[in-house]
């Protein structure tokens, strides 16, 4: 017998958000855990190579005995579990805008769920990612604003061009991109997960921004298609 459930259908200012589980019969039965908002799929937890990948790449080449990280979006936790796997890690602030997303974990609805909320390292922080990056003060955290991060991981919109919420698109700008650039350390990295092909565009923006940056094109296998699909990371270091 199939299962098909509903986990959770909540109304946000962006839409309305659910999560759901099912088995899926093409792949054995395999259990899948997908997030919608409105009528559109966000995520599904058969493609996380990327979202991991976002976490791997970016500690890899910073050069820190205590790393703070702030990843920007939750989803169904897979970048944060990845950044808390490296145990050069002090701290992670995961900023997520819908609060129903953060009550999965707590209420351990997903399967990272009691992972991420074990772990004392790891702290959910109920705001808007895009007002705090173009925020005056120094870091993302109102009770330590002047706390700026190592390493700062960015998993919210489809990508630099194709946005959750149109009111995000200043943030893919020089300014924005600068604004955000400075709570993060010297040498600390920035990265960015996005559904489409790497934009030359936007790898010449982040050269106006950053010392220097690259975009990695992450494969993986696709049992739907028979084949193979690929999202982007995009790594940039700062000053």
């Amino acid at each position: 017998m199939s299962i098909f459930e509903e986990l959770d259908f909540e109304s946000t200012p962006l839409g309305e958000v659910s999560l759901r589980r099912r088995q899926e019969p093409r792949l054995d039965g395999k259990m899948l855990y997908e997030v919608k908002l409105d009528d559109e799929f966000l995520m599904s937890s058969l493609f996380v190579d990327a979202e991991v990948a976002l976490s791997t790449l970016a500690l890899k080449i910073l050069d820190r005995k205590q790393a703070n990280v702030v990843v920007g979006g939750l989803g169904l936790g897979h970048t944060a579990a990845a950044v808390l796997d490296d145990p050069t890690v002090a701290s992670l602030k995961v900023i997520e805008v819908m609060a129903p997303v953060i009550r999965w974990h707590q209420k351990e609805l997903v399967p990272l769920g009691r992972r991420l909320c074990d772990d004392a390292r790891c702290q959910f922080i109920h705001a808007d990612f895009f007002a705090l990056a173009m925020s005056d003060s120094s870091g993302f955290d109102i009770n330590m604003p002047d706390e700026k991060a190592d390493a700062l991981l960015l998993d919210i919109d489809h990508s630099p061009s194709h946005w959750l919420n149109p009111g995000n698109a200043d943030f893919y700008s020089q300014r924005g991109l600068k604004k955000m650039a400075g709570k993060i350390q010297s040498n600390g990295v920035f990265g960015l997960w996005s559904n489409d092909p790497p934009d030359d565009e936007f790898i010449a923006l982040l050269d106006t921004v950053f010392h220097n940056s690259e975009a990695h094109v992450i494969n993986f296998t696709n049992p739907y298609s028979g084949g193979e699909s690929s999202n982007t990371v995009y790594i940039a270091r700062i000053h």
